[in-house]
């Protein structure tokens, strides 16, 4: 899949929102893509997890992690792609988690599945979380790379889409974004 036409399936499906929007990371962004109106069909995700798949596969990964809940869907799919194993890392009192049971092995390669990636909070904490485990991060796949690649987790990145959308903090924005009100988007 070509980024034009990962662009275009985020327009037509409406996943690509534009306004004045307050990212996870408590940015401020006239863009914000909600990847889950798009991941609603499965030909679509079936695409971008091929997509994914395709461009991860010599990293030998045995199993792919997603953090819960914007990773989920396309990281079930990138792993059903790759015939690898899937688990989560999923929120308890604020903070991600590996439970449900899950296991991580010493030495098992992982690759990290998420939706967006602007700062790379989320899937830091998801790459501390295999470390801590004993796991090794093959590298870490996104549909969507909001910091055109000027996030760096010291492994491997991939992405379908790589854009730099400006953000702002909330105590330097433009007049026009702040004389317009402001919304959150994404899972609170």
């Amino acid at each position: 899949m070509t980024e034009s036409e990962v662009l275009q399936v985020f327009r037509e499906t409406g996943a690509l929102l534009e306004g004045h929007f307050v990212l996870r990371s408590g940015l401020h962004s006239r863009q914000f893509f909600q990847c889950a109106l798009a991941l609603q069909q499965m030909p679509v995700v079936e695409r971008f997890g091929a997509a994914l798949a395709a461009k991860v596969a010599g990293l030998g990964a045995v199993t792919v992690i997603a953090p819960a809940m914007g990773g989920l869907v396309l990281g079930q799919e990138v792993a059903r792609q790759l015939r690898s194993r899937f688990i989560f890392v999923e929120k308890e009192d604020g903070k991600l988690v590996l439970r449900r049971g899950f296991k991580i092995t010493a030495g098992e390669k992982i690759l990290v599945v998420e939706d967006v990636v602007t700062k790379g909070g989320r899937v830091q904490e998801t790459i501390d979380i295999v470390r801590s485990h004993g796991g090794v991060v093959t590298g870490v796949a996104m549909a969507v790379d909001r910091s055109n690649g000027l996030v760096d987790l010291g492994v491997p990145m991939f992405s379908l889409l790589s854009l730099h959308v400006v953000a702002y903090p909330a105590d330097d924005l433009p007049p026009d974004l702040a004389a317009t009100p402001a919304v959150k988007p994404g899972s609170k």
